[in-house]
């Protein structure tokens, strides 16, 4: 678990830093591009992280004019964020090196064995999801 977390540690440090973005920007801008509008609060949530970081991090994708804020005109106290114009094509180029990446990482898998593989990840995200601690 130790080698696994290591490798895509530097996964994200080696190859995500190519897009311009931090690594806790980079999965805010998938996340918000997965949901299309979310909130702020839920994308802490998703993201496992509290609310105080969410926001800093919220703030520097305004300011990098990755994300707008859109106001709910009937609570005016809601905010949704969603990705801009700029931060569509972010979340289309951390795809792109996620998919590649992971494209190489199933090449050197034996296609027999493909499946087992996803198999036992989908397994393993659920384990980690139910003793999530922290």
């Amino acid at each position: 678990m130790r080698a696994f977390d290591k490798n895509i540690g530097a996964l994200e440090k080696t190859q995500l830093a190519c897009c311009g973005a931090t690594i806790g920007q980079c999965h805010a801008v998938m996340e918000i591009g997965l949901a299309g509008q979310i909130s702020l609060i839920d994308l802490a949530n998703v993201l496992n992280l509290d609310k105080s970081t969410m926001s800093r991090t919220v703030n520097a994708l305004v300011e990098n004019e990755w994300i707008e804020r859109i106001t709910d005109p009937e609570n005016r106290r809601y905010v949704k964020l969603m990705l801009s114009q700029k931060g569509q094509v972010l979340h289309e180029q951390i795809s792109s090196v996620l998919n590649a990446y992971f494209r190489n990482i199933m090449k050197d898998i034996p296609e027999n064995k493909r499946e087992q593989v996803a198999e036992s990840l989908e397994l393993l995200i659920n384990a980690l999801n139910k003793n999530n601690c922290c």
